[in-house]
């Protein structure tokens, strides 16, 4: 079947008339004649009747010209489904990320990324310990770090800083008062976040670049942010946690900043990916998703 045939015929009945569906198409009435005839050689049977005034479908023509249009239309719906199967992302992508970016900022925001994208299937590798992208086959990882990061070949994109305070129970924040200093920490025990030896003490950022190391000894010691968090409201100790884990629990007046002046910690969020050329659409969607709404996230808290 000649395709371009079957579709001059079609325009011909149509449009009913040569001249007409020459002025549809754009192109000289002369060729979509020729085509006609073409047609009419192939099959070996005349497919229009027509003279000086008007024009009409032989029996084989009628026949011809409802299979044809059919055949069209199938072709028509099959480009333009090919057309939106390009566009649509699909796939699968692997994102690596500490435990506490996936509770307390990811959760916020990707539900949002998937309804836009229904055809993505997202794997979320949530450790508080470094992966390898290339051995453990990850797409995208999201990495709090104080110092660069070692030259991997990987593409690293700078997200934001996220500040870190220092938390405890409305009890504790009482007896420190809202204008205390690193000295009103003393006796006070710690929480620590992760399982590493040493990291009993607080290195404190202040007002006019003023620092201060305050040493504590370690009541509790958990990988888990929440546990932590637990502990802290109910008067264990003093916790030092990226701002944006505890928003909520400081609007609930379960927790309170302690030191307002002063800070834990300023560390920087990068988003690691592979080369910058050959990602699959859907892992550069979702890098693009990352670096607009993550940083709205971790920054996107005032009032503490």
């Amino acid at each position: 079947m000649d395709l371009n045939q079957a579709y001059y015929l079609v325009h011909v009945v149509d449009k009913r008339g040569f001249s007409a569906a020459a002025r549809t198409l754009g192109i000289p009435k002369s060729r979509i004649s020729r085509q006609v005839k073409a047609l009419e050689e192939t099959l070996g049977t005349r497919l229009l009747n027509r003279d000086s005034r008007r024009m009409s479908l032989t029996e084989a023509g009628e026949a011809y010209y409802r299979h044809a249009k059919m055949a069209l239309e199938c072709m028509a719906a099959a480009e333009t489904a090919v057309r939106r199967d390009k566009d649509a992302l699909e796939g699968t992508v692997t994102l690596s990320c500490s435990v506490g970016v996936a509770q307390f900022a990811l959760g916020r925001i990707l539900p949002r990324f998937l309804a836009e994208n229904p055809r993505v299937i997202l794997q979320i590798q949530a450790s508080n310990d470094f992966s390898d992208l290339i051995s453990d086959g990850i797409d995208l990882a999201i990495r709090g770090h104080f110092k660069l990061l070692p030259d991997s070949g990987l593409i690293h994109r700078r997200l934001t800083e996220v500040p870190w305070h220092l938390f405890g129970s409305p009890s504790i924040a009482k007896q420190i008062g809202p204008s205390g200093s690193p000295a009103d920490l003393d006796g006070l025990p710690g929480l620590t976040l992760g399982w590493r030896p040493g990291g009993n003490s607080w290195s404190l950022q202040g007002p006019d670049g003023a620092n201060a190391s305050v040493p504590f000894a370690t009541r509790m010691r958990s990988d888990d942010m929440v546990t932590l968090k637990l502990a802290a409201a109910a008067g264990l100790g003093v916790v030092a946690l990226p701002v944006y884990t505890c928003t909520e629990d400081v609007s609930a007046g379960r927790l309170s900043r302690l030191l307002p002046e002063w800070n834990a910690g300023l560390p920087e969020i990068s988003l690691l990916m592979h080369g910058r050329r050959g990602n699959p659409p859907q892992v550069d969607a979702l890098a693009a998703f990352l670096r607009r709404e993550l940083p709205n996230v971790m920054n996107g808290v005032s009032g503490f």
